[in-house]
């Protein structure tokens, strides 16, 4: 691995740095820093509208999605110049939550599988953040085995061409402040279940559907349940070719979890910090051979998943594209996350639970503790990524799938009800 940058590199790092001391609004900086899980911490401002602020003026300077090709509003760079840009542009890059699915995950796939038209139309307003999309794949019955799903598709019979759908969605990121969504539904219920899908997008204020945002543990509203009744779509706005839809999820799929992966905070300088200035039973924390054993095991994580995004980002530097070992970031982040903030609640006594603006860490460990269990089934379970990893890079025997060859309607329920 080559950690430093070639002199081209860096170059834009500081061209860069320039344009950020220039145009970042740093009249939110303290704000952005105090940024916990499930919020980013504005209150001066309303943070959609900060957020859209932000990245119109990015785009306008040839900053937005800068992997992306000019003509649909990218920055046409390298792969490692979008990484430098993510390590520079630091707690204004909050800002850009409201975007994550859409330019890490829907833009791809409408890139690589819309028509040239569709693709003209949506790309350049995403990538300038003057419209948002979500991602509609979970359901109540179908969430980690998204070939599972039950959402339903079906020729109008009035010979326009058109698909009726029905169903239900649950757990998707940013509905209601959505206007498209990339939706997979079953059109084919007679063949197994991964060869009977078909991939649409959407306007999310099409007739007949219905979001109801879901009320979380940490108070947020992030995720949403979405609902289906006698939803039209146009034949134009599917992806790839009826009962196709898996092989275009991948596509999803893969960038998901690479953008999930990669942007995903343990919290352990924050951790760090606070058990530096905390005091037990009036000395150091940190004099306690308790408190240093327990941040050296987080420290030695914190260490192998720095190298191990090192590593993908040396890839990136050598034109090469990382494959599915990026999993193991988000598998032991999202598990990390979830210990160290148990151990700072810990820490903290009974005023661990306790959570208001007069918390340690603005109540960061709090929100952290709250927030992790949606992150580690987001993206992938923790079941599925051990899956990936043994499968496509310990190369072990692939997971038994009784159901890989069955007809979808003949797969058992716990009801009665088939599709």
């Amino acid at each position: 691995m080559d950690f430093n940058d070639t002199p081209q590199e860096a170059e834009f790092r500081k061209e860069v740095r320039s344009w950020l001391d220039a145009n970042a609004p740093k009249h939110l900086e303290a704000e952005l820093k105090r940024a916990s899980f499930g919020s980013n911490g504005l209150e001066s401002e309303d943070p959609i509208k900060a957020s859209k602020a932000w990245q119109k003026k990015k785009a306008e300077a040839g900053w937005a999605c800068l992997h992306w090709p000019k003509e649909y509003g990218g920055g046409a760079r390298s792969a490692m110049e979008r990484v430098i840009w993510s390590q520079e542009e630091g707690p204004y890059s909050v800002l850009s939550g409201l975007f994550t699915i859409g330019h890490g995950m829907c833009g791809p796939t409408v890139m690589e599988w819309a028509n040239e038209e569709w693709k003209e139309r949506l790309l350049p307003p995403l990538a300038s953040g003057e419209e948002v999309w979500c991602q509609l794949f979970s359901e109540p019955a179908s969430g980690s085995d998204l070939a599972g799903l039950r959402t339903k598709a079906v020729k109008a019979d009035d010979g326009s061409g058109d698909w009726i759908i029905n169903g239900q969605k649950i757990w998707t990121s940013g509905a209601q402040n959505s206007d498209w969504g990339l939706l997979i539904t079953r059109t084919d219920p007679d063949v197994p279940k991964h060869k009977g899908l078909t991939m649409f997008f959407l306007r999310m204020d099409s007739p007949g559907v219905k979001v109801v945002p879901i009320k979380q543990a940490n108070g947020a509203s992030g995720f949403n349940e979405v609902y289906f009744d006698d939803v039209r779509i146009p034949d134009d706005q599917r992806l790839g070719d009826v009962g196709n839809g898996w092989k275009v999820s991948l596509t999803t799929l893969m960038n998901e979890r690479l953008s999930i992966g990669s942007g995903m905070s343990t919290g352990f300088p924050e951790l760090f910090k606070f058990c530096m200035d905390m005091e037990i039973d009036g000395e150091a924390a940190t004099a306690d051979s308790g408190v240093r054993s327990k941040l050296a095991q987080f420290a030695v994580k914190q260490s192998g998943l720095k190298y191990t995004g090192m590593r993908a980002i040396s890839a990136l530097s050598k034109g090469e594209t990382p494959g599915p070992e990026n999993s193991i970031g988000k598998l032991v982040a999202g598990a990390t996350m979830q210990e160290l903030a148990m151990y700072a609640l810990d820490l903290q006594g009974e005023a661990g639970v306790v959570w208001d603006e007069d918390s340690p860490q603005n109540g960061r460990f709090q929100a952290m503790l709250m927030r992790s269990p949606a992150t580690r089934i987001e993206g992938g379970s923790d079941e599925i990524l051990r899956n990936i990893i043994g499968e496509r890079v310990l190369g072990l025997p692939g997971d038994i799938r009784v159901d890989k060859d069955v007809p979808f309607k003949e797969i058992p329920t716990s009801g009665k009800a088939k599709a």
